[in-house]
């Protein structure tokens, strides 16, 4: 059947009307012109007649075949309104109208911090993405997603899967670009005894990897994986959260930077390793606050040893179980927020009642971020700005921060 696409979806499909409802699409483009099988809901071998002006030749040699980016057919300036659109959208859901800032897009190879999909072969390993909706996996040694310095990892990883996989089974390697080296941390791989203990910290030794661990068990540690947060070094626990990309990390403490300004006392919730408070502590006194108690006690260190930093007080707590009471922002000038992308529905409803001056709501999800800002305009807060970040190049995913403030004059 012949159709023509009216728009994408938040997750990147392509959306058709049909004569019984919506009909999706991937890899296509608002106004082609496409014909294709109907499966259910699904055009299936779809064939462009008449391509879109936003398609592109994908920069990748292997977007045809890999799973990895959903949206290198289209062009940048295409996924730039597409994915402020998304954030549109989600606050429009909520009634609420925002003054949307342009787009800052990350680089091309510039993924610092990736899981990639590996399986022993009778030759050697098998490592990259898989597929689309498929366990096919697919190498991936041209990536233009990953940052170089991952690329060049491919051999230790090789090497680890041959060390340590199983042909009946795959691996899943989180490799994280540091200071130190790459940083990589394997599920899924064979039980550990003493014989592959020492096997693997020779494979780690051998390609200079500074930390290996497997299954959650540090199994070498050649130096510490260090990680810069402003003046501050820090070395994040294995799988701890880090920003996707270098450039992507510094636009959204940009805008928090700018959204808290002067702010002399500053709590900063769900804090991770210190992205944001050991920054902002050149300036303010930071209470980092945060479930992970290994994270925070490398937010901690990093703090204690750096130089020129005022006071950061890391304190471990499920904000989730047990958010901050209103009573426990007494003579906070600003907070930072950037939870999960469950968002943080408890927490915002007791930031509402404090009534801090000034907030600086960092979101991976724009439809959370959306239901919280409700409650925040709810308690008399204004959302001055909002500003979209897309770090996850050629994906469906978008972050953004966005600054509150009262327009009255904070309680005295």
């Amino acid at each position: 059947m012949k159709l023509v696409i009216e728009r994408l979806g938040h997750l990147g499909d392509a959306i058709a009307q049909g004569p019984n409802g919506p009909i999706y699409a991937a890899q296509l483009l608002p106004g082609e012109e496409v014909e294709g099988v109907l499966v259910g809901d699904r055009l299936t071998e779809a064939r462009i007649l008449t391509p879109s002006a936003n398609r592109v030749k994908p920069p990748c040699a292997h977007a045809r075949t890999c799973g990895g980016c959903l949206m290198q057919h289209a062009s940048d300036a295409f996924v730039a309104e597409w994915k402020l659109g998304v954030v549109r959208s989600a606050l429009a859901g909520q009634g609420i109208e925002a003054d949307l800032r342009p787009i800052v897009t990350s680089p091309p190879r510039s993924r610092r911090r990736a899981t990639l999909a590996c399986r022993r072969t009778k030759s050697g390993a098998l490592l990259g993405f898989h597929a689309r909706a498929s366990d096919v996996l697919v190498a991936v040694p041209h990536c233009q997603l990953l940052h170089p310095d991952l690329i060049a990892a491919f051999p230790a990883l090789e090497a680890l899967v041959i060390t340590g996989g199983s042909r009946s089974g795959e691996l899943a390697l989180t490799v994280t670009r540091s200071l130190s080296g790459p940083d990589v941390a394997v599920t899924g791989g064979k039980p550990l005894d003493s014989a592959l203990r020492l096997d693997l910290a020779r494979v780690a030794e051998s390609h200079g990897l500074p930390r290996l661990t497997w299954d959650n068990e540090v199994v070498a540690l050649r130096t510490a994986p260090m990680q810069r947060f402003g003046r501050a070094l820090v070395s994040p626990p294995p799988g701890a959260f880090l920003q996707a990309t270098a450039e992507g990390e510094a636009a959204l403490l940009a805008a928090v930077r700018e959204a808290v300004g002067e702010a002399r006392h500053i709590v900063d919730l769900f804090a991770g390793v210190g992205t944001f408070a050991l920054p902002l502590a050149e300036n303010a006194e930071v209470l980092a606050v945060e479930a992970e108690a290994a994270m925070m006690m490398a937010l901690d260190k990093g703090w204690r040893q750096a130089e020129g930093l005022k006071r950061v007080t890391a304190t471990t707590r499920d904000l989730f179980r047990r958010p901050l009471e209103p009573d426990e922002f007494k003579g906070i000038d600003a907070v930072v927020i950037d939870p999960p992308r469950a968002g943080a529905e408890a927490q915002t409803a007791t930031l509402a009642r404090a009534q801090v001056p000034v907030i600086a709501a960092v979101s991976c999800n724009p439809v959370t971020f959306a239901r919280d800002t409700r409650v925040l305009l709810a308690a008399g807060y204004h959302l001055d700005w909002v500003q979209t970040v897309d770090q996850f190049r050629w994906s469906a995913h978008v972050e953004l921060v966005a600054r509150f403030s009262l327009p009255r004059a904070p309680r005295a």
